[in-house]
């Protein structure tokens, strides 16, 4: 049943994790991006790392088709085939240390329904508050975002807007099945989109293999990191869908303490996000 309404009974609904930060992990992921991976014991880690946490392993029944946990759980048993992570806003309080435990309590905070050009689309937003001894390290909130299954024939994305060249800052991705799968891996997503391409073009509608909408997070995260200083507060949102085997533009600009950051893939903008930066 597609009626948010329905859905009102988990709203406010809570969960709590607790995980160790794992500088293999970390190093992993840097690895991957081809960055210098050298994250030990105590060292602050890169932003976004908590992403790497927190996994929900569940056994072959408690999946779903998609390879995402089933539904019904935590998150509403909305029936729409399609979701994903459209976006999110994070405020850091302080960074992540190696080594160190970390509770992550998350509750679901709103359902709403849209009705776009591809269909029905229900967001569900789920605040995740991250916290060590000392307090709160993280404050985040993240959209997901269930859909319709794909109209035949209809077109999939945004129109071309190639705007790299008033960009500062501008790096080229290739984002290939290797890197899908290990950054998949890493974050122990099983969505098969990022991995399956039968099942992408197929069942979703996809012309390709999908990036995943945090592995364009980071990249956007990382840049300004590199080239902003450290991050304050961190928003982002997907705009049209990545596709492997195509490299992909990292772009960012900056005003004063804030940079304005994008990726494009072909001309067509597939993220924007915001970054606030220390002065």
């Amino acid at each position: 049943m597609n009626d948010p309404s329905s859905h009102t009974s988990h709203v406010g609904r809570t969960q709590v994790h607790t995980d160790r930060v794992d500088g293999a992990r970390v190093n992993a992921l840097m690895a991957a991006l081809g960055q210098e991976a050298r994250f030990a014991e105590g060292d602050a880690a890169p932003p976004l790392s908590h992403w790497l946490h927190f996994w929900d392993v569940r056994p072959p029944a408690g999946l779903g088709a998609d390879g995402h946990p089933a539904r019904g759980d935590f998150l509403p048993p909305i029936a729409l085939p399609r979701r994903m992570w459209a976006g999110g806003r994070l405020r850091f309080e302080r960074p992540l240390l190696v080594g160190s435990t970390i509770t992550r309590r998350s509750t679901i905070r709103s359902v709403t329904e849209k009705n776009g050009r591809s269909g029905t689309m229900i967001f569900v937003t789920v605040e995740h508050i991250l916290s060590d001894a000392r307090g709160e390290l993280i404050v985040e909130e993240q959209d997901i975002v269930y859909r319709d299954a794909p109209i035949p024939g209809a077109a999939v994305g945004s129109a071309r807007q190639d705007s790299t060249d008033r960009a500062d800052w501008r790096e080229e991705v290739r984002v290939d099945p290797v890197l899908l799968f290990r950054y998949s891996a890493l974050t122990m997503n099983g969505h098969r989109i990022h991995y399956d391409r039968d099942y992408a073009v197929g069942q979703e509608g996809y012309a390709g293999l999908v990036v995943h909408g945090p592995l364009q997070a980071t990249l956007l995260a990382t840049l300004a990191g590199q080239y902003g200083g450290t991050l304050v507060s961190f928003a982002f949102r997907g705009t049209s869908p990545a596709i492997d085997l195509q490299p992909i533009n990292v772009c960012g600009k900056r005003d004063r303490d804030e940079m304005t950051l994008w990726i494009e893939q072909g001309g067509v903008q597939t993220m924007t996000a915001t970054a606030q930066l220390t002065p």
